[in-house]
């Protein structure tokens, strides 16, 4: 009888394992979400896989969602890969299927929002079948268009008078920033470097940010940085261009057309991937 009950044993642990592994829990995961910035760039991909990996294995409900919303916002800064994108994606996507949060006055909740961006701008795929995020993505569809069609006149740290407009026939980047935010300093080495080689091609990158000029230029100042750094007061240019968070970057062509878009921090690879469907070159 010992024997069998030594194979039943065993059983019950290889059984029990796979229960056990998928323990994971809410404020661990948390914990370990809030300690993703300070992963190494060159791991942060798997350990981005890792946490969404554990956030599928959550029961439904309200954290489980607000958990794989917050990956979601940190999966886009830098460039962490196809693959963790799209398990961010998957992951996300799993929470909305098994939770789904009604509208706000008719309008898709944040999570719709962020999922229907990554699908728009970081080519992943969702399975999600939700009239939400079709509204969603009907909702960035217009946002862009109104980009496109924008048009504004601010000052830059000098008192000059900067037209959008009126840089036709540039290539036009306008990167949105602000001092306090850390994924924006990150951009600004890059930035700095690709506005100094392509600026004799023509490319204009306008920086702005709504905080106060003094603030901004005693922080510019020491940077040597190169690229116009505008003043939006009152932020009416960021309510022009639908900015919920920063950075965000828009390119436009030489004709005015909105032809790139980030949605969070990139590397200078990324950035010149996108200007690589301009005209200029290396």
């Amino acid at each position: 009888m010992m024997p069998i009950r030594r194979t039943f044993s065993a059983a019950a642990i290889l059984l029990a394992a796979p229960l056990l592994y998928s323990q994971a829990s809410e404020s661990a995961i948390a914990k370990q979400i809030g300690n993703l910035r300070s992963v190494p760039t060159a791991q942060r991909p798997e350990a981005t896989i890792k946490i969404a990996t554990d956030i599928r294995t959550l029961p439904a409900g309200p954290g489980k969602l607000k958990l794989a919303d917050s990956l979601a916002h940190l999966v886009t800064e830098g460039d962490q890969g196809i693959a963790a994108l799209q398990s961010v994606a998957d992951t996300l996507s799993q929470a909305l299927a098994e939770s789904p949060v009604p509208p706000k006055n008719g309008q898709p909740p944040e999570p719709y929002l962020e999922l229907a961006s990554l699908v728009r701008y970081e080519s992943v795929t969702t399975s999600l079948k939700d009239p939400l995020l079709a509204k969603a993505s009907q909702v960035l569809v217009a946002n862009d268009a109104d980009v496109e069609k924008a048009d504004f006149t601010l000052k830059d740290l000098h008192g000059k008078k900067v037209t959008l407009s009126e840089l036709r026939g540039k290539i036009v980047m306008v990167n949105f920033w602000a001092t306090w935010c850390s994924p924006c300093r990150l951009e600004m080495p890059d930035l700095d470097k690709i506005y100094t080689h392509f600026q004799p091609q023509g490319l204009v990158i306008l920086a702005i940010t709504d905080e106060d000029a003094f603030k901004v230029n005693s922080f510019i100042a020491p940077m040597g940085y190169h690229p116009p750094v505008l003043i939006d007061t009152g932020g009416a240019v960021h309510k022009l261009f639908h900015i919920e968070g920063i950075p965000k970057t828009f390119l436009f062509n030489r004709d005015g057309k909105l032809i790139g878009e980030t949605i969070d921090q990139c590397t200078g690879l990324q950035f010149l991937k996108m200007l690589s469907k301009t005209d200029l070159h290396p």
